[in-house]
This record gives structure tokens, C-alpha cells and sequence, in this order.
């Protein structure tokens, strides 16, 4: 059995490229630029203390869940587990998927990665892989398969999370965009509300990834990670708020914190470079710290005159 039509979009970010996925399936027309944004995720940041390349995944869901349901995707937690998690949990989960499955409801799971549950077989569930996988991470990473009841293709990194992503009502645009801004002013001056003991949202993010990198942690797979993430993250801030301008007051300055927006992503875009000497990567982060910090600041002024 196996859910026609559903596709994972190839983003970097892979909670996005899901759900892009399951607006498709379900015929909701909203672009890539106000999933992004409207979602909140377009203004996440979450940075571990040694640039871990977990801080994509590692931070607190519930804003941006609460937020998908303004787009048209209303998220449903099934839970987490691990590998220690027992037979009759993984049964019980895995009956509620083939139940939503069976009733044309796409689900996902999210364990090194977030990825669709497109349908099942005689052994297991069939999953959508987010890129053109090498053998190693359709192996490991992004498998495209899930054995039913032992998980193999997982081996012993199983962190998982299952969600079921049932269809929505769009609230209306206005009021989204303005809970949308909300949610990114908040993660910006309540950081610690928004992650996990070790990682740092927005400029406790920054405080964190210029640290470490000082420290020698700034030429690895985590920090390459990362700057790909939330660069492409910054890029979507940009392309929504200009898409939202005219729903904006005048006080917004929509074009110029846009334009900030897409500094900011060229910034993050540069820091991946693995070749960068430590203080140049510590400015290039330090200047997007800045230039963000000045965005959130046209988007308080904004607020306070949206009613």
C-alpha cells in the first residue's frame, strides 16, 4: 500500500521538505517562501556548544507545530522512542501509521533526519529519502525502508519521533503573518524558552557557534551542516517577507529587513566555507549576529502597529 502523489520536497531543511510533501498531497497551494515563514521555521537558529550537526533537529517543536496549522498541516505527536523502547510500543505506534496510511493521512517520522512515511509493504513501511542518497545514507541516514516491529535500518541511532500530518483549515493571511513575526521576535529575545540544555536559539545560537568556532570547532561537518540549514532558512525569511510586504505596515520596512534577511543567508552561505581562518569565520557570524539583530528590531517596531 502505498500513498500516491506523496513526495518529499529536497530541501535542506527536512521538517520543511516534508511538509511541503504533505501541502502537495493534499492540494494546499501555499509557497515554498510562506511554509518557511508562516511556519516560524524561516527565523529558527539553534546552535549546540561545539556546532554539533544536531542543532537542526534538537530544539523545541511546539511553536512551529502550532504555527504549521495556519498553513493547512495540523501535526500530531505519536511520540518518542529509542532503542530501548519494547515491542508492544513499537506495534502500538506502528498500528496508528497503517491506520492513518490506510485512511489517506501521511505521516512522518523524524530520527537523524525528518522523512515521510509514504506507505508500507509485506515487512516493513516505505519511506521518502529527502535527496539522491549515497549507499551510506540510504543506509543510514535517510533509509528507505523501516523493518516493521525492529527497525534494523536504524542500528542502535534510534531517536525517534512519529507524527501523523493530518489537513487543516489555512487560517487567514494576515493574522498568520502577524503569529508568524510574533514567533520570531520570540525566539529572539526568549531563546532559552525555544531549546534543549547545550544548544542556543537566535543570539544565544550566535554566542555559541562564535565560541566554539574559536575554540577549533569551526572546520567540521557540524558547522557545514548548520550554515547550510539555517542559511537556506534566512533565504526563505527573505523571499517571505517580501512576498508579505504589502500586508505589512509602512513602519516594517518589509524590503530593507528583507534584504537583511538575505545578507544574512549570504553570511551563513560563507561561514560553511571549511577553508576560512577562525577569525574570519567568527566576523562572518558576528556581522549576520548584527545584521539579525537589527531585522528583529523592525519587526518589534512592525508589531506594535499591527494591532
Amino acid at each position: 500500500m502505498q500513498l500516491d502523489h506523496l513526495i518529499q520536497a529536497p530541501f535542506h531543511t527536512t521538517l520543511m521538505g516534508a511538509m511541503r510533501g504533505a501541502l502537495d498531497y493534499y492540494g494546499i497551494e501555499v509557497s515554498d517562501a510562506a511554509l518557511y515563514g508562516m511556519s516560524g521555521h524561516a527565523f529558527m537558529l539553534n546552535i549546540h556548544k561545539q556546532i554539533c550537526p544536531s542543532g537542526p533537529y534538537c530544539f523545541h517543536r511546539q511553536g512551529i507545530d502550532s504555527l504549521l496549522e495556519n498553513v493547512g498541516l495540523r501535526v500530531e505527536s505519536l511520540g518518542y522512542f529509542d532503542a530501548g523502547s519494547g515491542a508492544a510500543e513499537r506495534a502500538a505506534v506502528e498500528t496508528r501509521i497503517r491506520e492513518s496510511l490506510g485512511a489517506g493521512v501521511p505521516c512522518m517520522f523524524m530520527n537523524l533526519e525528518n522523512q515521510l512515511i509514504t506507505g508500507w509493504d509485506e515487512t516493513g513501511f516505505l519511506v521518502a529519502q529527502p535527496w539522491a542518497c549515497s549507499e551510506f545514507t540510504a543506509g543510514h541516514l535517510t533509509p528507505g525502508h523501516l523493518t516493521f516491529g525492529a527497525w534494523d535500518e536504524l542500528g542502535q541511532e534510534v531517536h525517534m519521533t512519529h507524527c501523523i500530518l493530518h489537513r487543516a483549515e489555512p487560517k487567514d493571511v494576515r493574522a498568520s503573518v502577524k503569529a508568524s513575526l510574533c514567533y520570531a521576535v520570540d525566539l529572539w529575545r526568549n531563546p532559552s524558552l525555544h531549546t534543549q540544555r547545550d544548544y542556543g536559539v537566535g543570539p544565544d545560537g550566535y554566542q555559541n557557534w562564535i565560541a566554539a568556532v574559536k575554540q577549533g570547532h569551526g572546520t567540521g561537518h557540524g558547522n557545514w551542516w548548520n550554515g547550510t540549514v539555517w542559511s537556506e532558512c534566512r533565504g526563505r525569511a527573505a523571499e517571505y517577507l517580501r512576498e508579505v510586504a504589502d500586508l505589512l505596515p509602512p513602519e516594517a520596512h518589509a524590503d530593507e529587513v528583507a534584504d537583511g534577511y538575505a545578507e544574512v543567508a549570504d553570511l551563513l552561505e560563507q561561514c560553511t566555507g571549511k577553508e576560512l581562518e577562525v577569525d574570519t569565520r567568527a566576523a562572518l557570524l558576528a556581522a549576520a549576529r548584527d545584521r539579525e539583530q537589527g531585522c528583529i528590531e523592525r519587526l518589534e517596531k512592525a508589531l506594535e502597529t499591527m494591532g
